[in-house]
Order: C-alpha cells, then structure tokens, then sequence
C-alpha cells in the first residue's frame, strides 16, 4: 500500500460524505446495521468509521442502551463524523484497528464497513478484533466485490486510468476492490484464530444524481486523489471534468443507477 492509499484529510472528508455517502455506502451501512439489530445492551465497536455513515445507521437501529465506540486512524474523518450524530451512547476514539487501545473482551460486536481494505496487516487487525471481542462476540464487516460487479465505479476508475496510460493509477483496482477473494479472506481470519466464516454477495442499488457528482466523489473524495495530484499538478479540476464527461457518455447526463456489490462477512468468537 502507498502513502497515499490511506489519506483522506483536507478537503476529502467532506466531499467523501456529500458525494460517496449516498451513491456508495448507505445501502451497505444499513444492511450491516439491521444485521446487529438483535444486539440490544453491552457494547459495539466499529472500526474505520470514516465520517460516521455506517455509525449512523447502526444508533438508529440499535437502543440507545447500547454503548457505540466508533473509531478510525483518520481524525479528520472523525471530526467530520461528530459533527453528523450528537448521540449520547457514541463515542469517537482515534484508533489503529492493528493495535486497538481496549481491554480484551470488552465488546459484543465488531463492525467495519468497507475499511479492511485498508489495513496494511489484516491478521494482525483481525487478532485485535478477536482479542477484545467477548466470548460469542460477532465480527461483521464489509468489503467491495470485484470492479467488474461495480460498474459506475469501474467506469470512473476506468476513465481516470485512460488519462495517464503511461503511469495509470490503479488506487480502486489495487485497494477497495482488491480484496475481493473469499479463500484470502477466510485465510486470513483463520490465521488470526477465527474459525467458522460466513460470506454473503449482496446486492445493492443507489441514485447516481449525475455523472458529476459521480467524477467528484471518485476524483477528490478518495485517495485516488493524491495519485492524480501527483500525476498532474494543478489539473484535478480539469481530470474531474474529463472523467465526468466519459461518465456522461456512458450513463447519460441525468440520474442513474448505481448498481453495487460487496462480499458481506461473518464470524463469531
């Protein structure tokens, strides 16, 4: 993983929320948040919760009995994320998900969407999820299928790959599409001491509002970014245009759908 492949600061948090929230992962926030619905006392704790999407959904589901400690390596995602959910239950913690700072057995559940892509020791990260989860504690987590079976985002990548055929950046290929291997994933928990490992393909639609927002979203509100700005500085603008033109020719200029998958994950302690 680069040094780019994990930045989301600047400007990037906001535009990550505006336009990624509803076009990518509110329609997985809730799926995962309706499956922790019969947690109903104790603790949950979510890792790589980014600007707080899946949080939200999750203390609209849960009572507000339930103790939520969201956490994420990036303080500017949180800082985004606290100013969405005022909640009394919830708790912001800036945390390594690969060396959490919680006592063993503390939580009832584990829950991350969309972040173990990220994490450059997954085995590492999911022993720490095993260490503080209780005994017959749950970790749920979500991770992007192939960009093959995420077209308007294989689109967008696509297009962005095509301005620089010489040095293509392949930040969607390469991290949040590229875990999308269910023996890998299995693997990996297995190394880290879990056993029985469930894997669902789900599927979701969303309402692109325009190819636009679609290029903003891809361009300025993913590390994708840096991997632009670095190719051409000073041009982000201009590649954000040229992206959203190609997706305009493809999808149309007006709303579409985004048809989405992602491989939903489940184990117990």
């Amino acid at each position: 993983m680069s040094a780019t492949d994990a930045v989301f600061a600047g400007s990037i948090p906001a535009i990550y929320e505006q336009y990624l929230g509803p076009l990518l992962f509110q329609p997985f926030a809730e799926d995962l948040a309706a499956r922790l619905s019969g947690i109903t006392r104790g603790r949950i704790l979510e890792t790589a919760a980014g600007t707080g999407i899946a949080t939200r959904a999750l203390a609209r589901t849960v009572p507000p009995k339930v103790e939520i400690v969201a956490s994420d390596l990036n303080q500017a995602m949180l800082d985004m994320a606290q100013t969405k959910l005022p909640a009394a239950n919830v708790t912001w913690r800036q945390a390594d998900a690969q060396n959490l700072p919680f006592e063993d057995s503390s939580f009832d559940a584990v829950m991350c969407q969309f972040g173990v892509m990220f994490f450059p020791d997954r085995p590492a990260a999911y022993r720490e999820v095993l260490r503080v989860l209780k005994p017959d504690g749950v970790f749920l987590f979500a991770v992007w299928d192939s960009l093959d079976a995420n077209p308007v985002s294989k689109a967008a990548s696509d297009s962005a790959v095509a301005l620089f055929p010489d040095d293509p950046p392949r930040f969607f290929e390469r991290i949040p599409h590229g875990y999308a291997d269910e023996n890998r994933i299995r693997g990996e928990l297995q190394l880290a001491g879990f056993e029985t490992v469930a894997i669902e393909h789900v599927e979701k639609t969303s309402r692109a509002s325009s190819a636009r927002d679609v290029a903003i979203g891809i361009t300025q509100g993913t590390p994708l970014r840096g991997e632009l700005e670095a190719r051409a500085p000073g041009r982000l603008s201009e590649i954000t245009d040229k992206v959203a033109a190609e997706l305009a020719d493809r999808f149309g200029d007006g709303s579409f759908d985004n048809r989405m998958r992602a491989l939903v994950v489940l184990v117990h302690r």
